[in-house]
């Protein structure tokens, strides 16, 4: 498998194109063997997480984005189960506030990045704003953006401007501490239909089908066109994105844990080392310990 996920590694995203990449794929594993590795996976994950609080030079922010019922949800729950949650942060970003949309766009996000020695993650993100924005600009005029006072007025170079704010935005965070590693779950519109007719088949999973995932699905080609651009502008060697197969959920699972694994294992995480006369203290105490 760690050779297989750099097939879905993007640093260059000039000539990525989503009809590439096949939402069935499943590289000839076995569902059953793939289960299996995934404990594995996850229990060294929550090792090297240990060594990323003690290390505490690093913060790891995880990405996921993907159309409703692409299986974000249950992927963050079984990827990240074995962690420990004192050092793990997830946010699920919904519409913005009011007092959200009286900031800047990265406003809401800069706010949930986790600290040094932690893991965040963020189910959604500031890609919502080149993602459903894009499919429905008008939802742009609630931001009261200086220029932006109609539809018409969001023009080409206005995307430019957005997709060189998030490279921007990434730059600075991954020059000063913060690894990102950015999951798009890539769904086929068929199995997306079979998820939703489940949830409402379905009286314990009823609850998770929402009328407007049906309103949303009439512009699912407007979407993979908005995905796929932000996916274009915005891969870079230090931010690459993981394109994902979403079809099969445990193949999905799989993949995420081995790339968040890898990912802490080329930080080179280490423990600190006491200098001399920390360690002659703890001498010092065990040796008061042992006579009492």
């Amino acid at each position: 498998m760690k050779n297989i996920i750099n097939e879905f590694k993007i640093t260059n995203g000039k000539k990525f194109s989503l009809k590439d990449y096949d939402t069935a794929y499943t590289a000839d594993l076995k569902k059953e063997d793939s289960e299996a590795e995934l404990k594995d996976l996850i229990k060294q994950t929550a090792d090297l997480q240990s060594a990323l609080y003690a290390d505490d030079r690093y913060a790891l922010l995880i990405i996921f984005q993907a159309m409703d019922a692409a299986g974000k949800d249950g992927a963050i729950a079984h990827t990240l189960s074995g962690l420990n949650p004192q050092g793990c942060e997830v946010y699920s970003f919904k519409q913005p506030s009011a007092e959200e949309l009286d900031h800047d766009f990265f406003w809401r996000h800069y706010k949930a990045l986790p600290e040094f020695g932690r893991i965040g993650v963020h189910n959604r993100s500031h890609y919502e704003n080149v993602l459903i924005t894009k499919v429905h600009p008008e939802l742009l005029l609630k931001e009261r953006l200086p220029g932006i006072n109609s539809v018409k007025d969001v023009k080409k170079k206005f995307w430019e401007h957005r997709y060189e704010s998030i490279r921007n935005f990434e730059k600075h965070l991954t020059e000063n501490g913060t690894v990102i590693i950015k999951f798009f779950l890539h769904l086929s519109k068929d199995e997306q239909k079979e998820r939703f007719l489940e949830r409402i088949d379905n009286p314990e999973k009823n609850w998770k089908f929402s009328a407007a995932d049906i309103y949303e699905r009439e512009f699912w080609d407007d979407y993979m066109d908005a995905y796929q651009e932000a996916i274009q502008e915005t891969s870079t060697e230090k931010c690459p994105w993981y394109v994902l197969p979403a079809d099969k959920k445990w193949f999905t699972r799989t993949a995420i844990s081995h790339i968040i694994l890898e990912t802490l294992k080329d930080l080179d995480l280490k423990y600190p080392v006491l200098p001399k006369e920390e360690k002659a203290k703890l001498e010092e105490a065990k040796k008061m310990l042992l006579k009492h």
